[in-house]
């Protein structure tokens, strides 16, 4: 996937009400950029970093801007959740994730459950369905990508559903996309949300697959790069 348009670069002020980011530009200027992630983006968020910034494309939008990318350490991590749904089904279609791959028909934001939509829905033209889940992961500790980096009732509430999915015949992946290249594997952020923990623990013991995919980024576009091993050795809740 590439930008539209080019990226600027700035440095990050602060961000503030989740959705809000004051960003210094190259000749100074501030701007007040949207910030598209609801999660606590820890350690992606230090005031001084250089970020990324996209312009609107809607002249008309009340934010001109809108946040992409953060440099941590000597890498970048995009921290735009708008993009991994979009990146993993043109993952799909490509044939990329060979978890994923052998199915006639891709697509996206597809009603189903009681009152859901599911990332994206593969299907093949037998009837056979795959219900994938994607989830943006930006946060690292030693090494590890994980996910989540709040507490997320939502993201457990999609394990449930999922959970019915293969109660139905189906197939059902949940997929973590790594927006950044400096991890070696993937875990669960339990220290941070317990009940997210034993929630994947226990759709992986019905059926539930779990795949993670990490990403290269550059200014000029992000692509779906290599798998991360998953460490997941956690114990069924009670």
């Amino acid at each position: 996937m590439n930008f539209k348009t080019p990226l600027i670069r700035g440095t990050l002020v602060k961000r503030y009400k989740r959705f809000l980011a004051d960003v210094v530009l190259a000749d100074g200027t501030l701007v007040t950029a949207h910030t598209a992630n609801s999660g606590s983006m820890m350690g992606c968020c230090e005031p001084g970093s250089e970020v990324w910034l996209s312009p609107a494309d809607n002249p008309d939008r009340k934010l001109k801007w809108t946040w992409e990318l953060v440099r941590v350490g000597d890498g970048l991590v995009g921290i735009n959740t708008s993009w991994p749904n979009a990146l993993v089904a043109e993952a799909c279609a490509a044939g990329l994730i060979p978890e994923l791959a052998g199915y006639d028909t891709v697509r996206r934001e597809v009603k189903y459950g009681k009152n859901s939509r599911i990332d994206v829905l593969l299907e093949k033209a037998d009837g056979s369905r795959c219900y994938v889940e994607v989830k943006n992961v930006t946060l690292a500790r030693d090494g590890h990508a994980e996910f989540p980096d709040a507490v997320t009732a939502r993201g457990a509430k999609h394990l449930v559903e999922m959970t019915d999915m293969v109660a139905e015949g189906h197939r059902a992946v949940m997929v973590y996309l790594v927006q950044r290249e400096d991890c070696h594997a993937f875990r669960v952020a339990a220290d941070i949300d317990p009940a997210y923990r034993d929630a994947l623990a226990l759709a992986l013991s019905r059926g539930v697959e779990a795949v993670c995919w990490a990403c290269t980024l550059t200014p000029e576009g992000i692509s779906v790069a290599r798998p991360l091993p998953l460490r997941l050795d956690t114990p069924l809740p009670a």
